[in-house]
């Protein structure tokens, strides 16, 4: 074998580690398809007819033939949030669901990324569907707030009802875990706690990274996506990962496809209009990750092994 050939077998290696650690764990959940019955023909409706930024000629639209759908994305990102500053937990994994299509859809380098997420969002899944048959796993609903009211994306208020499953928001499922003893401050498990906070981590790589494909600079050109995403995981996910992570990392986003490849990924022409929709999905991501940095916070589990 060659210097060329080494060199590419090297490469391989480092990308398929990557794909096992990048959350920090290999997981072998199966994907649940049971409780991803999540309708959203309604608000897609309604969002394909709002605009996306100031002008009204501006607006979200589905992309035929694409799997990834941006407004769709944000139609999740927007059913997260509910009341008492908590997340529901359906419409969360939901938009992880099109997140991981959207990484998906940048080549099979990321694509090996997206996989360990979407094992991350099977544990969850799947906890939750045994807790469905386990009385122990309730939670009563919080009476303080039956009636409380949040208003998100264009006004649209939704009441809370009452909810029982331990797994309906992440307020709900971190009370039920720790309740029950299920996590663990000293060593790793596969609590739907530990693993919410590795796909946490994740959202705010994939935050900065689409605020920053969403910069327009008054002079010079634009920069490489590829660039970008990688910056975007310095200051993010890299802080977590070891050093050979880090490095495979850099490899993968070697191979990211260049800015006129997102413009055709959401159905726009140009990168005023790409701004417009990355500015909108990074605010609703905003919300729904800060939300769940409090929760996390509040009960100290930033730092969970």
């Amino acid at each position: 074998m060659g210097v060329k050939g080494k060199a590419a077998a090297a490469i391989l290696i480092l990308l398929l580690f990557l794909g096992s650690l990048w959350l920090q764990g290999g997981l072998d959940y199966h994907w649940d398809s049971c409780v991803k019955g999540y309708n959203q023909l309604n608000k897609l409706h309604q969002l394909s007819n709002s605009s996306v930024g100031n002008g009204a000629e501006s607006q979200l639209e589905l992309c035929p033939g694409q799997t990834f759908q941006v407004l769709l994305l944000l139609s999740h990102l927007l059913d997260a949030p509910t009341y008492n500053s908590d997340v529901l937990l359906q419409p969360y994994l939901s938009s992880w669901d099109e997140l991981v299509k959207f990484m998906d859809s940048l080549g099979p380098m990321v694509g090996l990324i997206s996989k360990e997420i979407e094992s991350k969002t099977s544990i969850i899944r799947q906890l939750a569907l045994t807790a469905e048959g386990n009385p122990e796993a309730e939670v009563g609903p919080d009476l303080h707030s039956i009636n409380s009211v949040n208003s998100q994306g264009g006004g649209t208020k939704n009441k809370a009802s009452v909810h029982t499953s331990a797994y309906h928001s992440v307020r709900s499922m971190i009370l039920m875990e720790l309740n029950q003893g299920l996590v663990s401050f000293h060593h790793q498990t596969d609590s739907g706690c530990r693993t919410l906070l590795r796909l946490h981590r994740a959202l705010l790589w994939l935050k900065l990274f689409l605020e920053k494909l969403a910069e327009t600079p008054a002079e010079g050109r634009l920069r490489s996506p590829s660039d970008l995403c990688r910056e975007a995981y310095k200051s993010t996910l890299a802080q977590h990962h070891t050093w050979y992570i880090r490095k495979a990392a850099e490899l993968a986003f070697i191979a990211l496809p260049e800015r006129g490849f997102f413009f055709r990924l959401v159905c726009v022409q140009n990168q005023e209009e790409l701004s417009k929709v990355l500015h909108r999905v990074s605010r609703a991501i905003g919300e729904v990750y800060d939300r769940t940095q409090k929760a996390l916070e509040e009960h100290g589990m930033l730092d969970l092994p």
